[in-house]
C-alpha cells in the first residue's frame, strides 16, 4: 500500500468479505501507523486477523471468511477512516451491522460524505441520535453517474498562495458548499484578511493584509489543513495557537513535529504542544526544508517560496500521492508573479 493509510484501512475492510488470506503491508511510516481500532472492530463482526510484528499494524494477515454482523464500538477515534472503511463494507456483512462511536471523532464531515455518498449508490445508513450507525444487511450498491468534487485539500495549497502574495487565485471545479471538511478552511481565510466568492462550480480567493495579534484555530475537523494554516501564520504578524490536532503525529508524518522543527530552519518560532502548535508570526528566510515523504509538508512550504526567497523542497516527488501535476501547477504561479 505504499504510504497510502486510506487505502490500506478501506482495503482492510473490504478484504475482510472476501474468502481466504490477504496480506497486506506498506511503507517503513505506514507499517507505525496505527490500525488496531478498524481491526477490533472487525473481530467483533466475525473478522480474523494476525499481525507480523506489534499488534494492531501492518504488515498483517486478514483471514477472511466474510463479515458476520453485530455490534462494532469505536472509543476515541483518532482517523475517521476507521469508521468510513467499516460503512462502506457492512452492507455486506451476513446480519445487520450497529456501529457506535464515542468521545472524540477527528475529521468528522468526512463521515458525512461516506453517508451521502453510500446513499447515491443506493445504500442508506440509519443514524441514531448521537454517533450511532445502523446498516441492514443484504443491501447492495447499484452502478450509477456520480460527479466528483474538485479536492478542496488540494486547492488549499493554492489559496495559500492567494493570502500569502495578496493576489487573487480561482479554483474550479470547486463548490463552497462541499461536505468535505477541508472546505471550511475558505471560512479561517475569510478570518485572515482573505475574500471568498463563489458562483457556479468555481471558488475565488482574494488575498487581503493578514490581521495582526493573537488567534486560535481549533482543527479538529480539518486536521489536513494543519501544514497550511502553519504556513500562513509563518508569515503573519501575531501569535496563532492551532489547537485540537494531536492525531496529526500518526500521519504521514510527525506533522506537528516537523512542521515546528522546519518552521524553525525558516527563522519562525513554532513551539510543539500536546494538541497542537504555538506560531510566533514573523519575517521567514529561505531554507531548505525536509518533507518527510509527507506530501502536505512538501506542498505548504513550497507555497511559502512564493513569497520568500531561497525556499528549496527535498524530495518533491512526494506529492504525487495526491497531486502529481503539482509542481507544474505551481509553475504557472511563479510565471505570473510581477
Amino acid at each position: 500500500m505504499g504510504n497510502n493509510g486510506t487505502g490500506a484501512r478501506f482495503l482492510l475492510s473490504m478484504a475482510s468479505l472476501g474468502n481466504g488470506d490477504y496480506h497486506l503491508t506498506g511503507s517503513p511510516r505506514l507499517c507505525q501507523r496505527p490500525m488496531k481500532p478498524l481491526l477490533d472492530a472487525l473481530r467483533s463482526l466475525g473478522g480474523a486477523s494476525t499481525c507480523e510484528g506489534k499488534e494492531g499494524y501492518l504488515p498483517l494477515t486478514m483471514h477472511a471468511q466474510g463479515i458476520q454482523g453485530g455490534k462494532a464500538t469505536f472509543s476515541e477515534v483518532e482517523s475517521s477512516q476507521y469508521i468510513s472503511s467499516l460503512l462502506i463494507s457492512a452492507p455486506h456483512a451476513r446480519k445487520d451491522v450497529e456501529i457506535e462511536v464515542k468521545g472524540f471523532t477527528a475529521s468528522r464531515p468526512y463521515i458525512a460524505m461516506t453517508l451521502e455518498v453510500m446513499k447515491h449508490f443506493g445504500v442508506s445508513v440509519e443514524r441514531e441520535v448521537g454517533k450511532r450507525y445502523f446498516l441492514r444487511s443484504g443491501q447492495r450498491y447499484r452502478g450509477t453517474s456520480y460527479a466528483v468534487e474538485g479536492d478542496a485539500s488540494s486547492a488549499s495549497y493554492f489559496f495559500l498562495a492567494a493570502a500569502i502574495c495578496r493576489g487573487t487565485v480561482r479554483v474550479s471545479p470547486m463548490n463552497r458548499k462541499t461536505l468535505q471538511g477541508d472546505g471550511k478552511f475558505l471560512g479561517t481565510l475569510e478570518e485572515l484578511g482573505c475574500a471568498v466568492s463563489s458562483g457556479g462550480s468555481c471558488v475565488e480567493v482574494e488575498g487581503g493584509p493578514l490581521p495582526a495579534g493573537d488567534r486560535v484555530f481549533d482543527m479538529g475537523d480539518m486536521p489536513d489543513m494543519v501544514p497550511t494554516l502553519a504556513v500562513l501564520s509563518a508569515v503573519r504578524p501575531g501569535r496563532t495557537v492551532i489547537r485540537n490536532a494531536a492525531h496529526l503525529r500518526i500521519k504521514e508524518s510527525n506533522r506537528l513535529e516537523a512542521l515546528a522543527r522546519e518552521l524553525a530552519k525558516t527563522g519562525i518560532r513554532a513551539e510543539e504542544r500536546e494538541d497542537g502548535l504555538v506560531i510566533e508570526g514573523g519575517s521567514p528566510r529561505g531554507a531548505e526544508i525536509e518533507t518527510y515523504n509527507d506530501h502536505r509538508i512538501a506542498m505548504s512550504f513550497a507555497m511559502l517560496g512564493l513569497a520568500v526567497p531561497g525556499m528549496r523542497i527535498q524530495d518533491g516527488s512526494c506529492v504525487r500521492k495526491s497531486f502529481p501535476g503539482f509542481w507544474e501547477e505551481l509553475g504557472k504561479l511563479y510565471g505570473n508573479r510581477p
